[in-house]
């Protein structure tokens, strides 16, 4: 008779546990893409992330891809001479656990929200302090920690997605691009030793 009430107990916990699941609402974003996906919906701007080690330095840039979905990009749907988050929904941010050498200057290591002013003939590269925001809502010069210039190079074909690539060059150098569209800016680091 006791082994029945203990069983008899159990399996009601068990019940209750998963009642309380399912009042539970969805929090993280890998349920939620579940969520999507069996809803059928397809995401437009899907969250991405890249990672490379160069020497001793992890570099991780977290963005979301837009769609070019047959839009004029930049200078239509991104004005020229504007700041951008670099990404969708949310700042891009680019995070090096080593101190990096970019455009002859350092930038400390940290986590950094990645903003870009595009331009027909230049971009300007921005990293920014604020690396935790919606968009550029709260995007702040004063917040800039490097700022730099770059030639957009012209590409032949379209990349439908924005997509960032780390590249190692050497043991302790890097380049990073940023494609979309038809356009594509990069800039090379070096680890500071």
């Amino acid at each position: 008779m006791k082994k029945l009430i203990s069983v008899g107990v159990v399996l009601m916990l068990l019940y209750s546990c998963n009642e309380n699941k399912k009042e539970s609402p969805v929090h993280s974003n890998h349920e939620v893409k579940n969520v999507e996906v069996q809803a059928g919906k397809k995401t437009l701007s899907p969250h991405e992330s890249v990672m490379q080690m160069i020497g001793d330095a992890h570099i991780h840039i977290d963005y979301s891809s837009p769609g070019v979905r047959n839009r004029i990009i930049f200078g239509g749907l991104l004005p020229y001479d504007t700041v951008w988050q670099a990404g969708a929904h949310n700042a891009t941010w680019i995070e090096t656990n080593k101190d990096l050498i970019i455009n002859q200057k350092e930038l400390p290591s940290g986590r950094y929200g990645f903003f870009v002013i595009p331009s027909k003939d230049s971009w300007t590269l921005i990293f920014n302090k604020n690396w935790e925001q919606h968009g550029k809502d709260e995007y702040s010069e004063q917040d800039d920690v490097l700022r730099f210039d770059v030639a957009p190079v012209t590409l032949n074909e379209v990349h439908e997605h924005l997509e960032y690539v780390i590249e190692k060059k050497d043991s302790d150098e890097g380049l990073i691009r940023l494609r979309w569209e038809k356009i594509e800016v990069k800039f090379p680091f070096k680890v500071k030793k």
